[in-house]
């Protein structure tokens, strides 16, 4: 990788702004982001190389800054967000109870005894997608406090999940390697949290904001990459590390400084570069070698929806039960590690990706709908 890589990939990025520009599309960014990677990638132009190690480092980074970010975005310490925890939860477990069924059927059909995976695919929600999709459209309600509870488990329990079904032989290894990266954070937890409570944390902040030094992001970015280490040795997805600690984040209360610095560093480069590289690695040519998978990624991305749409008998509205089937961290992961494992037939992880493009697609409709049916505040009142 050189300078005009760099900036190949920076122009590359923009395409994700401009499909997102027209607010009637209501198109998340993630899209165009992928459709560059795609076009770029050895499945058109062949010009970008997802197996280059600087290419491929600088999108591991990206992608633990992603769920850094969509972990801190959780609003754990929002009281309305614990008063829908308990519908949260039931909602989660009754989807991945009809996932299981919906899973077995699928992996039988196609004869590639994935149906854990599978189950673990149809079960999960983006937080990485759904959140932002939920503040860009200004969602708000008890649909929205009673939704967030729900993709915040179902996409912690299927990146914990994950690495525990796709090598089922290494089960072991694996948890002890999620429970030490979760460990990990919740120590981070203690120590941040005395550390905000005895008033060093104000003082470090007023500090850093008047000496220009960003103290907060340099510490926050020297825990990611700790606990991104951590998860590398003991064989755990990164997305785990940066999820947790974003978690962390959230409960101990973000500053607004933080945030817009987490922001920039992230969404200005990492973010677009990680998606840049995950465009790249889908080597689409595969489907067409093996057009069956084609078929899998479709039935997997609306086999996703319709177990997410069956929350609708418990009350939840139509868009927002769509909107929680978003995936994109969790087939990323399946696909990259199955990949790395030699675990997954040809073509099989294109289809993953397929799949989740096939949610991501449905849920930007949704949410548009969900906007659109949104009640309008009565005159003379503010949200």
């Amino acid at each position: 990788m050189d300078f005009a890589t760099l900036t190949v990939i920076s122009l590359a990025a923009l395409l994700g702004p401009l499909l997102a520009l027209p607010q009637h599309w209501q198109m998340p960014v993630v899209v165009g982001e992928l459709t560059a990677g795609v076009v770029l990638g050895p499945s058109a132009v062949g010009y970008l190389r997802p197996g280059d190690g600087t290419f491929a480092f600088l999108a591991d980074i990206g992608f633990a800054l992603v769920m850094f970010v969509a972990g801190s975005h959780v609003p754990v310490r929002d009281p309305g967000m614990r008063a829908g925890l308990r519908i949260g939860i039931l909602r989660t477990l009754l989807v991945a109870g009809l996932a299981v069924p919906v899973a077995l059927g699928i992996a039988a059909l196609f004869d590639t005894g994935h149906a854990a995976l599978y189950t673990v695919l149809l079960a999960s929600s983006s937080a990485a997608l759904i959140l932002p999709v939920i503040d860009s459209l200004r969602l708000k309600g008890t649909p929205v406090l009673e939704l967030l509870p729900q993709v915040a488990l179902s996409d912690t329990a299927c990146i914990v999940a994950l690495p525990l079904v796709i090598e089922p032989q290494q089960a072991g290894r694996a948890a002890l390697g999620a429970l030490a990266v979760t460990g990990c954070a919740a120590v981070c937890f203690v120590i941040l949290r005395h550390f905000d409570r005895t008033g060093n944390r104000r003082r470090l902040h007023r500090l850093s904001q008047n000496r220009k030094w960003a103290l907060e992001l340099r510490i926050s970015l020297t825990i990611v990459f700790a606990l991104a280490a951590v998860a590398v040795r003991t064989h755990v997805s990164i997305m785990l590390a940066g999820f947790c600690f974003g978690l962390v984040v959230a409960a101990i209360g973000e500053p607004r400084r933080l945030a817009r610095q987490l922001f920039a560093v992230t969404e200005g480069f990492f973010s677009p570069l990680f998606f840049l590289w995950l465009g790249a690695s889908l080597d689409l040519t595969q489907l067409g070698r093996h057009p069956s998978f084609i078929l899998l990624g479709l039935l997997l991305g609306t086999a996703a929806i319709a177990v997410h749409a069956t929350m609708r008998l418990t009350g939840q509205p139509a868009p927002f039960a769509t909107l929680c089937a978003a995936q994109l961290g969790v087939p990323v992961a399946a696909a990259t590690l199955g990949s790395q494992l030699h675990i997954l037939k040809p073509g099989e992880a294109a289809a993953l990706m397929l799949a989740a493009l096939v949610t991501i697609v449905a849920a930007g409709i949704a949410g548009s709908l969900a906007a659109r049916t949104a009640p309008t505040p009565p005159p003379g009142t503010q949200e």
